[in-house]
């Protein structure tokens, strides 16, 4: 009786062309050359050329004009503002229902939201805030006719830079609770005994032992808010119609607009932006690295 051969997985696989692999990486690598590179191509090459098409250095020396450092000054303030922020209340919450010991359909529920409210933003956010802090919003006439506190008439706006971080705050926080409970989960419960086991409270377990092993995370989970306040548009200007001197809203009054159109400034602007997402990229990587070393 003629004997059947066996043709193991490992056969098969070696029948496999070489680059098979890399087919599930082409849908990927198409849109990173639609969506990225040429995108960002474009923009270096416009950054550099005037009206007529000519190389020039004058949109990059533009770049110093005090109006247009003063909108990389208050971009970097309400990223910077909106990052601490969403930072220290992101931990505490994801904290909670990590390690506070919260019913575990909390814990389900609360990062469900997160990652719905994590991206929501844009235009239906800003509408919402409206909607709901604003001059006619819900809360504001609930606080006047019900507890006699007018918002307005105590200095708060939600048309300004405070109120605008206040609604970036509702996309940050659930963000950063969604980058930090891996990290708290994977806090070692033998760090907290050994600790405990040498006499050490909880106020010096978390000051010499969980912060500084958390605190490249932490870091690097703030640069990354930073970096996600930093290239929004829709929900400022939305919101305040242009009245904050934002770099996206710059940039899209130099490209679209019919007062202050010039393309190639928007190019350079849009450049120094690539820019400072690059450097917080560069920086999230290093210190993802230095944490990965402890939470495993």
């Amino acid at each position: 009786m003629d004997s059947i051969p066996v043709c193991n997985g490992k056969a098969r696989a070696s029948r496999l062309p070489a680059f098979g692999p890399w087919l599930g990486l082409l849908p990927f690598l198409l849109f990173a050359l639609a969506f990225m590179l040429l995108p960002c191509g474009s923009i270096l090459v416009g950054s550099f050329q005037d009206a007529s098409g000519h190389f020039t250095f004058a949109n990059i020396a533009h770049l110093g004009r005090a109006s247009i450092l003063s909108s990389f000054l208050v971009t970097i303030e309400v990223s910077a503002v909106t990052a601490l922020g969403g930072t220290v209340l992101g931990f505490l919450l994801a904290y909670a229902i990590t390690l506070g010991k919260l019913p575990k359909e909390l814990r389900s529920m609360l990062l469900t939201f997160s990652g719905v409210a994590s991206n929501f933003a844009g235009v239906p956010l800003a509408f919402a805030f409206i909607a709901t802090m604003g001059r006619m919003g819900m809360v504001t006439f609930v606080l006047k006719s019900v507890f006699g506190i007018n918002l307005y008439e105590a200095g708060f706006n939600l048309y300004s830079f405070w109120g605008l971080c206040l609604t970036y705050l509702y996309f940050q926080l659930p963000l950063m609770v969604l980058i930090i409970t891996p990290s708290l989960d994977g806090a070692r419960r033998e760090w907290r005994e050994a600790s405990e086991s040498l006499g050490a409270s909880a106020f010096q377990y978390w000051r010499h032992v969980a912060l500084p092993i958390l605190m490249p995370s932490l870091l690097s989970s703030m640069i990354l808010l930073f970096g996600n306040a930093f290239g929004a548009y829709a929900t400022a200007y939305a919101l305040t119609g242009g009245l904050l001197n934002l770099v996206p809203i710059l940039i899209g009054a130099q490209i679209q607009g019919d007062v202050l159109h010039d393309p190639n400034l928007g190019y350079a602007l849009a450049l120094g932006m690539v820019a400072v997402m690059v450097l917080c990229i560069v920086a999230y990587q290093l210190l993802q690295r230095r944490s990965s070393r402890w939470i495993a």
